[in-house]
């Protein structure tokens, strides 16, 4: 074989190998076909390539069962409803695997808290949901409570009651694919990125057993119900923030979930195609954390107050808004006149897919992809320029370096995990031999971390310790109670195989 055709075979089957390995996720919302002019979207819209599986959004319950939303959404004898045209997808993309979410935050709490609150009442849901998916040509769901014991109308046991419901329906569709010989439907979910929520809604480790991967909602991190600017979607504290404020971030939201016991390789880091918008209290002071009065102006296709999709955004762009990187946050932000945006482009979608390799996730997760510019018309880009950005650094195109992250020393609060997936404080253990300098990259200090490379290790005397090495600094951890040391979280005892380990 010729070396240009070698080289391309391995370019080749390097590409085969991260497609497989990384879900590039992609939300169809069936609200966007009322948009007018270019906003309008249907699923022929969809390029189905650059996506391993599309959600449709969203379906309600009435009772204890699916029903579709829209009007269109089912097929009728003298129309092709809209889930009949989405599904056709997998005609040209075999490979594609298509759900149903139920649910979203307009639907509310109150309808799956009702449904959870009985056996029989889950056990409807699950046989029901299982015959709808099928007659419809759906390859799994995806479950949108937005958040199980939280908000007006659901209660406190929720957050078990959840547990209940992903056990009942995993092994029902299990069960269901024994039965009929067919792929067992998929069951993954959309879940919440803030710390107060992630504690009260979920068992983190008890469903990360059930669903197929986790779809971490890890943008409208700040909005216009705060009283000043902030980023949609920072993917790193600044360090002028403390507090609550210091996690809205992606960061802090895919650290705590891997805390409470999430393996790496199922949750999604969701990247949104849209900013969250402000009218500013003064033009003036127009940077982050500037004071506002409300929600931006409606975009002209979205019809939104406070709300932009990224070709809207373009558009503004393109008449005069200025754009600012923030470094800290590594996302940008634009202004014009009173009004200010914090959204995602092609450069902050570089440190986001470094950050996700750089954790081991399962992929990415896009918020919607009728916000991004599908079309082609507003951005000088092409068809779906974010999304296809994502699928280019994601398939092996190169990312930049991310910057060295703060470690924290000894005696100092970070998240960790306790059994049943809650995530509380617990204070670092001191490192019996450390230090503090000594360069980067693993050279210098002193203690296990001398010479070593910056990362973590596994600790070879006690597996349910481990070691975080940051410029020849030794940070000794320890597991909360019930957990061990698993390659890069603490893990269930029942995932690890504890024995004593050579020293890397």
């Amino acid at each position: 074989m010729k070396p240009t055709l070698l080289l391309l075979g391995i370019v080749l089957v390097q590409s085969v190998h991260y497609a497989w390995t990384y879900k590039r996720v992609c939300y169809h919302t069936n609200w966007s076909q009322y948009r007018p002019g270019i906003g309008k979207f249907f699923p022929e819209d969809i390029d189905s390539s650059l996506c391993t599986h599309i959600i449709y959004s969203f379906a309600k319950m009435v009772g204890n069962q699916l029903q579709a939303f829209e009007w269109n959404d089912e097929s009728e004898p003298w129309m092709r409803g809209m889930y009949e045209r989405f599904n056709d997808l997998k005609l040209t993309n075999p490979s594609l695997k298509t759900l149903l979410a139920v649910g979203g935050w307009n639907f509310g709490s109150g309808p799956f808290s009702d449904m959870v609150s009985t056996a029989a009442g889950r056990a409807e849901f699950v046989s029901t949901s299982i015959t709808f998916l099928r007659e419809r040509n759906f390859d799994g769901l995806d479950l949108d409570w937005e958040y199980p014991a939280n908000r007006d109308g659901s209660r406190p046991e929720d957050k078990q009651r959840f547990t209940d419901l992903t056990r009942e329906l995993k092994v029902a569709f299990d069960r269901e694919s024994v039965e009929t010989g067919r792929e067992p439907l998929l069951l993954t979910t959309a879940v919440a990125a803030g710390a107060s929520t992630i504690e009260t809604a979920y068992e983190i480790a008890a469903i990360s057993q059930y669903f197929d991967f986790i779809n971490v909602m890890s943008y409208d991190l700040h909005g216009a119900w705060e009283e000043f600017t902030g980023l949609n979607s920072p993917l790193y504290p600044s360090a002028s923030e403390s507090g609550d404020q210091a996690l809205l971030n992606q960061e802090a939201a895919i650290n705590l979930w891997l805390a409470g016991g999430a393996p790496p390789s199922k949750l999604i880091l969701g990247i949104g195609t849209y900013g969250r918008a402000f009218q500013l209290a003064n033009p003036a002071e127009n940077g982050l954390r500037a004071p506002v009065r409300g929600a931006a102006t409606a975009g002209t296709y979205t019809r939104e107050g406070g709300f932009l999709s990224y070709y809207e955004i373009c558009e503004k762009l393109s008449a005069g808004a200025t754009r600012v990187f923030d470094s800290e946050h590594l996302a940008p932000y634009a202004t014009w006149s009173d009004q200010w945006v914090g959204y995602d482009d092609a450069e902050s979608i570089q440190y986001k897919i470094a950050f996700l390799k750089e954790k081991g996730l399962g992929g990415f997760m896009v918020w919607a992809l009728d916000l991004d510019d599908f079309n082609g018309n507003s951005c000088n880009a092409g068809r779906y320029p974010l999304l296809k950005e994502m699928n280019r650094l994601l398939l092996g195109g190169v990312v930049p370096t991310l910057p060295p992250r703060p470690t924290p020393g000894p005696g100092e609060v970070i998240p960790e995990a306790t059994p049943g997936g809650g995530v509380v404080p617990v204070q670092t253990t001191p490192a019996t031999s450390g230090g503090s300098g000594g360069g980067t990259g693993g050279t210098g200090g002193t203690g296990f971390c001398a010479n070593r490379a910056d990362g973590y290790y596994a600790d070879p005397l006690d597996c349910a310790m481990y070691y975080q090495c940051a410029g020849g600094a030794t940070h000794h951890w320890t597991c909360a109670e019930g957990l061990l040391w698993n390659v890069q979280i603490c893990d269930w005892a029942h995932n690890v195989e504890c024995a004593l380990r050579a020293l890397p």
